[in-house]
C-alpha cells in the first residue's frame, strides 16, 4: 500500500528545490543585469586623459609664483628655472565623463632594457602600478569637460623632496621626464593614472607628450 505521507513529503521537498533553484538562477541573473546595468552607467561617466592633438590650441600656464610655460598641441614642458622644476601637459579628455585631475609623482624615464632587468631580478613585472603614496595631491584640482582640451601643471621646489634631484638631472641630461596623473570622474570614483612621457621630439618645436600606459585603480586591473 503507498505511503502517501511520505509520497507527499518528498513531492513538497522535490517542489521546494526546484522553487530554491529557480530562485538562484533568478537572484544570479539579476546580479548579472545590475553588473552590466551599473558597468554602462560608468562607461558613459569615464573620462580618459589623452595628449591633446596637434591643431588643438596652445596652452599659456601661469603658476603661482607668476612664472608661465606654453604648451603646444600634442605637447609638454619641462623647465628647471632657479632650483625649482616645472611641468605641464596639453591634454584632451578623449571619454564621456568629466576628468578631476587630484594628483601627480614625476620621476625621470627608466630605459625598457633597464625595467625589465630590474623587474627580473626582484620578480615582479616590468611596468608595476606606481605607490599611491609617492603622489601629491594637486593644490587645486583641474578639470577637463568630456570631448575638451585642458592641461596638468606641477612644480617641484624642495631639492629633499622624493623625485628632486633624479628629475633635475634627467631635465639636465636630456628632457626626458615620466609624469604619472592620477585622475577620476565627477564624483571621485574611477581612479585611474596616466602615465605620459615628456622629451624632446625633433621634427617639431619643443617637447612631445605621449601616453604610455593606463592603470585603473579601483577596478583592480590596469592596462
Amino acid at each position: 500500500m503507498a505511503d502517501w505521507v511520505t509520497i507527499s513529503s518528498l513531492a513538497t521537498a522535490g517542489g521546494t528545490l526546484v522553487l530554491a533553484v529557480a530562485t538562484f538562477s533568478s537572484v544570479r541573473s539579476a546580479n548579472r543585469s545590475a553588473r552590466v546595468a551599473e558597468r554602462a552607467l560608468q562607461v558613459g561617466q569615464r573620462p580618459l586623459l589623452i595628449p591633446s592633438r596637434e591643431e588643438d590650441p596652445v596652452e599659456r600656464i601661469r603658476f603661482g609664483d607668476l612664472h608661465l610655460l606654453s604648451v603646444s598641441g600634442h605637447g609638454g614642458a619641462v623647465e628647471a628655472t632657479d632650483g625649482v622644476i616645472y611641468m605641464a601637459l596639453a591634454l584632451r579628455n578623449g571619454g564621456a565623463g568629466l576628468a578631476v585631475i587630484h594628483a601627480w609623482r614625476a620621476r625621470p624615464r627608466v630605459d625598457r632594457d633597464r625595467r625589465e632587468l630590474r623587474a627580473a631580478q626582484h620578480g615582479e613585472p616590468a611596468d608595476q602600478i606606481p605607490d599611491l603614496d609617492e603622489f601629491r595631491r594637486q593644490q587645486l584640482d583641474l578639470y577637463i569637460p568630456a570631448g575638451d582640451t585642458g592641461y596638468w601643471q606641477g612644480a617641484m621646489r624642495d631639492p629633499k623632496e622624493p623625485g628632486y634631484r633624479e628629475v633635475l638631472e634627467a631635465v639636465r641630461r636630456d628632457g626626458t621626464v615620466q609624469i604619472d596623473l592620477l585622475y577620476g570622474d565627477l564624483e571621485g570614483g574611477q581612479r585611474t593614472i596616466a602615465r605620459f612621457i615628456v622629451s624632446p621630439w625633433p621634427e617639431v618645436e619643443g617637447e612631445r607628450a605621449i601616453a604610455l600606459r593606463y592603470w585603473n585603480i579601483d577596478d583592480g586591473e590596469w592596462r
